[in-house]
């Protein structure tokens, strides 16, 4: 087999093979066998079909083209293990040549993991600096709050609804597009628009009201922001709430602690540790910006594509899971085109690839290695944590490859934070 590599831009190369005839009749054989294997002919056993029959069935051109693919496959194998290439995208195959007797001649496409500038990632990680951790007497207040309103009791009121009545409405507007939705909230408190929760203050149980209110400014819906829209609303239930007083009784009623100060010093140390794990993705988040600033990539445009085409299939399950409408319906109501949408991602998708390959290129810099050990203990580790149901539905090597790449990230973070400053 002789073949030759020639770089194109964008980091992909082009590679022109030919394989011997000689060579090409070997595969020929092998996809004859394939095809023998799996033949059904009357009067004969699969695997012992005499040739001229074979070819008769299966047709001579097709023979020809699956040991044309064998050939390929082989022969992309071989060269990207003897070059050390990195692939990233799935190779465009082009016959020149293919005729028994003769040399198998073709050409191979592919797009290889692109050249990375890397900038001084041990310095930048070490001039970012850790931020202190406090929690104050107000975030330890509102935690209690919460607590407190969890364990509120309720009793029916038969009277108009005011404002910290507990209440459950159903409600939809044309203008969003949406079914009949309910909720349930304390009135006053739902985060509802500006102006919705005081258009039901005063409904009884069981009425029902039409009104307008202005929509935000700032709202995702473009199209909505800044005018009215209309709601048909009705009162399912009014409940009076009663919250218990926070006292040692109150606490010890929870089941988990003795005193008010006992729960308190546990309510601080858990938004500790969300604050401390809030500070670690900041900061490695920060860290990786400004690597990537300091970097240079030129990123194929394939690979640009494939992730935008990822994104918006994302995007369309978000709009069917959140608004439960199709995706034809969403882009009626914001007046776009899923071209316009598609392009929209851009940047997201430029942004993730550089996150991927600079993570990658250090890893590969640092020499850092997953072994099978640590997989199977974080795959046993999270699966753990699913259904039986949902277990039946995971291809369990993907999400091996998946826990890879958790890890391998990982531990390229740790060894960035280590430089960190205090």
């Amino acid at each position: 087999m002789k073949h030759q590599i020639k770089k194109l831009p964008a980091s992909q190369i082009e590679i022109e093979v030919e394989i011997p005839s000689e060579d090409l009749d070997k595969f020929l054989e092998k996809a004859f066998a394939h095809f023998n294997e799996h033949l059904k002919v009357d009067g004969f056993r699969q695997g012992n079909i005499p040739k001229n029959i074979v070819e008769e069935k299966v047709g001579k051109e097709n023979i020809l083209a699956e040991a044309a693919d064998l050939a390929v496959k082989d022969a992309y194998a071989k060269i990207i293990k003897e070059n050390n290439l990195e692939p990233i995208t799935a190779p465009d195959v082009q016959v020149l040549k293919l005729a028994k007797g003769n040399p198998f001649i073709f050409k191979i496409k592919v797009n290889l993991l692109p050249e990375i500038g890397l900038g001084d990632y041990n310095k930048i990680a070490s001039q970012v600096k850790k931020n202190k951790i406090s929690v104050s007497e107000e975030e330890i207040n509102n935690s209690l709050e919460y607590i407190r309103k969890s364990r509120s009791k309720f009793s029916q009121l038969d009277r108009p609804a005011q404002e910290k009545d507990f209440i459950e409405i159903e409600y939809e507007s044309s203008q969003l597009g949406s079914e009949k939705m309910k909720d349930q909230f304390i009135l006053g408190e739902g985060g509802f628009m500006p102006g919705f929760e005081q258009k039901i203050v005063g409904m009884k149980t069981g009425e029902e009201k039409e009104f307008s209110v202005a929509f935000p400014q700032n709202a995702q819906r473009k199209d909505l922001a800044g005018k009215e829209v209309s709601f048909k609303t009705k009162m399912l239930g009014v409940k009076k709430v009663e919250i218990p007083e926070a006292n040692d009784d109150f606490v010890k009623s929870l089941g988990k602690f003795e005193s008010l100060s006992a729960l308190r010093d546990n309510l601080k140390e858990g938004i500790t540790m969300e604050k401390e794990e809030q500070e670690r993705e900041n900061r490695r988040k920060e860290i990786l910006e400004k690597i990537v600033e300091k970097s240079k990539i030129d990123i194929p445009q394939s690979l640009i594509d494939s992730e935008k085409e990822n994104l918006l299939k994302n995007f369309k399950n978000r709009i069917s899971q959140n608004h439960k409408i199709s995706f034809e319906e969403y882009l009626a109501s914001v007046k776009q085109d899923e071209k316009t949408i598609l392009e929209s991602f851009v940047k997201e998708a430029e942004k993730k690839i550089k996150n991927y390959l600079i993570l990658k290129e250090i890893g590969k810099r640092e020499n850092i290695l997953i072994s099978e050990e640590e997989i199977e203990k974080e795959v046993n580790k999270n699966i753990k944590n699913y259904s039986k149901e949902v277990l039946e539905k995971i291809d369990i090597n993907e999400f091996k490859e998946y826990i890879k790449g958790v890890i391998y990230n990982e531990k390229i973070f740790q060894l960035l934070e280590n430089l960190l400053k205090p």
